[in-house]
């Protein structure tokens, strides 16, 4: 089972684009991603909401996320947040796994 973790990371001109860049070009998610029980981490960007940027983050369980918690990065994430003066609205899901037949039909492979 599965947990995943929608962030979603609101600023003011621009500033949650230029934080998701900072985490990429800085090595912090290629760090994350690395990092024992993460199944994805990605940065997204909704349509509709230019000063919003979705982080969609899954675990295997939350034993790795609490790991996570604890490592050297969440520290330079915290001192990002800051520098970008970044606002959060968190969502959490626990997958089940159990797509019916009925769902499966309306999906495109």
């Amino acid at each position: 089972m599965s947990i995943t973790v929608n962030i979603y990371y609101t600023g003011e001109n621009g500033t949650a684009r230029k934080f998701a860049e900072e985490m990429m070009n800085s090595g912090n998610v290629a760090y994350i991603r690395n990092e024992p029980g993460n199944l994805r981490y990605e940065y997204f960007f909704p349509m509709e909401d230019p000063e919003t940027v979705l982080l969609i983050d899954s675990w295997e369980n939350q034993e790795a996320i609490d790991i996570h918690h604890d490592s050297p990065v969440m520290g330079k994430i915290s001192a990002l947040r800051e520098k970008y003066d970044l606002h959060m609205k968190v969502e959490r899901y626990v997958s089940d796994n159990n797509m019916t037949e009925k769902d499966k039909a309306f999906i495109r492979q």
